[in-house]
């Protein structure tokens, strides 16, 4: 009690060690800078507040609504999920840099102008449109950069987001056994989120299908590229596959077994004579089926898998249009896996579970930013990460990259960050901020 706040703080282990902490000169958070050195280059967080009309008549607004917008999403990013953290984020200097404008000089946005910004005026009807389109036409910016892909692979996949208390929209799902919203999930192949939506939680998984997936297939229409899709047993949805069939997609969508489709393959349910060896022994079947609420039939692959020390065999069944050998079908569709390591990369490192808002559509609008806050560090995953590190998850970006902690010393005409050089040696940045550089020199 009655000591200085700026009085050294000292350690009974070790008497010499003094601990000081300086606030605005030094941050946790200096990897951001990478981050804002790619926005800069492709241009997202400028094209994204271009979309959003400011409300504010006067002339004396502090934070333009690119400066909030690139708070929302870069606070996202370095883990701090809600709007009470910019409370003390806005003191931050890598915080103050990457914000840009007033924030430069002073300070970034406080809770309250950060609450205005996030409740009042991207809730807005024509705003929320506009937040929901925005990860696409990131991904469309990235594309013109980098060259388009000559194949499209859409996953689409639901998860849980667990509600707390009395909040909009939130009901018990049984699947995931507990009070949540259940936002639907559209990924390509290269784990750039596409579109999202929330749900509420006692909503079917397949629920909406049509709200995510069908902009994006308007978007990628009239491009030449081979278009694909995998889902889960929830999207065996007559009507999704004809929209697919249509649009020239090729599926795999899992269907769930019945005793139709156990017939079909009785033949090889019989276990197979011998030994059982320690690999397991797989078989494939394919064969025409049209289920009650089809308009007609349907190629269905079949795999049987009989494991050593399992009294019966595992069965699945995918309902296709692809022409290709049933075990290249079976492998095709495994791969909608990863689709499920990036909600949980989402989950993980940049925390789009954590949906605190009372009103639903304020929690719509928290999981877009979220969105775009995941997106954003996968573009840099991507497009930006040398060889050496191409493995790194987006936590380990996060603990590595973005927790850099760094000194920041102020002079006349520039602004030193001395980096502290642990885990990202001065040699990894160089590299990372080299490879950005030559996505401004790539033709636009």
């Amino acid at each position: 009690m009655g000591e200085s706040r700026f009085e050294a703080l000292r350690l009974q282990f070790e008497p010499s060690l003094r601990l000081e902490f300086h606030g605005a000169s030094v941050t946790s958070d200096a990897g951001l800078l990478a981050y804002r050195e790619l926005d800069e280059v492709l241009d997202l967080t400028a094209m994204g507040s271009a979309r959003i009309a400011d409300p504010r008549t006067g002339s004396n607004t502090r934070h333009s609504l690119t400066a909030l917008l690139r708070q929302a999403v870069y606070g996202r990013l370095a883990g701090y999920e809600d709007t009470n953290d910019a409370e003390r984020l806005r003191f931050d200097p890598a915080a103050r840099q990457v914000v840009g404008g007033r924030a430069r000089e002073k300070e970034a946005a406080s809770t309250s102008e950060m609450g205005w910004f996030e409740t009042e005026v991207l809730t807005r009807k024509e705003h929320l449109r506009s937040l929901l389109d925005l990860p696409g036409e990131w991904i469309d910016r990235v594309q013109t950069r980098t060259g388009a892909s000559k194949r499209l692979v859409l996953d689409m996949d639901s998860s849980e987001s667990e509600t707390y208390g009395d909040q909009q929209g939130s009901a018990f799902n049984g699947h995931f056994d507990c009070t949540c919203y259940h936002p639907l999930f559209l990924f390509n192949q290269d784990g750039d989120l596409e579109r999202c939506l929330l749900r509420r939680g006692n909503r079917y998984s397949s629920k909406y299908w049509r709200r995510v997936l069908c902009p994006v297939i308007e978007r990628y229409r009239g491009r030449s590229l081979e278009r694909f899709f995998r889902g889960d047993a929830a999207f065996e949805v007559p009507g999704l596959m004809k929209v697919l069939e249509a649009e020239k997609f090729g599926y795999a969508i899992r269907i769930k077994q019945n005793a139709v489709l156990l017939r079909a393959v009785e033949h090889l349910l019989t276990r197979p004579v011998g030994r059982p060896s320690r690999q397991p022994k797989v078989f494939y079947h394919s064969f025409m089926y049209r289920a009650g609420s089809w308009d007609r039939e349907r190629r269905i692959v079949a795999k049987v898998e009989w494991h050593m020390g399992e009294l019966l065999p595992r069965i699945g069944f995918i309902v296709t249009n692809l022409r290709w050998r049933s075990k290249r079908v079976v492998k095709f569709y495994n791969q909608r896996g990863t689709a499920e390591q990036w909600i949980k990369e989402g989950k993980h490192a940049v925390k789009w579970t954590k949906l605190s808002c009372h009103d639903f559509k304020d929690n719509q609008v928290r999981l877009q930013l979220f969105a775009l806050a995941y997106n954003q560090g996968n573009f840099l995953r991507r497009l930006a990460l040398p060889r050496s590190v191409k493995h790194w998850s987006l936590t380990t970006l996060r603990e590595k990259l973005v927790k850099i902690g760094a000194k920041v010393v102020k002079h006349a005409r520039y602004i030193n960050f001395q980096m502290a050089e642990v885990a990202v040696p001065r040699e990894l940045f160089a590299s990372i901020l080299a490879k950005i550089g030559r996505l401004r020199d790539a033709p636009a």
